[in-house]
């Protein structure tokens, strides 16, 4: 059970997720959490940074969906400005959404990734749905609420892993 909380992998940030290296693993396709993992969740557009990101990987071929548990209002305000398709109200760790965003990207499961900063909502969800997942560290430190709680549950989590050698990166 606890091995769905385990990414297949873990980077510091999506810029360390490169084009060549997800298409030598076959993939066509990101799913990509919002807040946190692209930017942080108090900053409403995507940097110039994230904008460069985004057209390496459509330049590359593959095709991003943006699937946040955020309201409708949030993520169309970040997704529209990058012509990029969005599912919000996500109910992450459920899989419904990323059903959707693979159906919209129109590839099928082992041909799409799931980045996010979250283990109890995008790698849990992602490795349920059986997608291959990437956990990248969040950009910053400071959360919403909800998302304060399930940190706490999530470093419980890591620090279970690590002690029995499952993980070997720090927070």
């Amino acid at each position: 059970m606890l091995k769905r909380f385990l990414p297949n992998e873990h980077v510091k940030s999506v810029f360390d997720i490169r084009p060549e290296d997800l298409k030598a693993k076959g993939i066509k396709g990101i799913i990509t959490d919002l807040d946190n993992t692209l930017v942080a969740w108090d900053v409403a557009d995507a940097t110039p940074e994230i904008i460069e990101w985004f057209k390496l990987m459509e330049d590359s071929g593959i095709k991003i969906t943006i699937i946040s548990n955020n309201k409708e209002e949030r993520v169309k305000l970040f997704s529209e400005p990058l012509h990029t398709p969005f599912v919000y109200s996500a109910r992450k760790p459920l899989g419904n959404a990323f059903k959707k965003a693979t159906k919209t990207m129109g590839l099928s499961k082992n041909e799409v990734v799931v980045i996010g900063d979250q283990i109890l909502t995008d790698v849990l969800g992602g490795n349920s749905a059986g997608f291959y997942t990437i956990l990248v560290v969040p950009i910053v430190q400071t959360d919403g609420k909800i998302t304060r709680i399930n940190r706490q549950i999530e470093r419980r989590i890591l620090s279970w892993m690590r002690r029995k050698g499952m993980i070997s990166w720090e927070e």
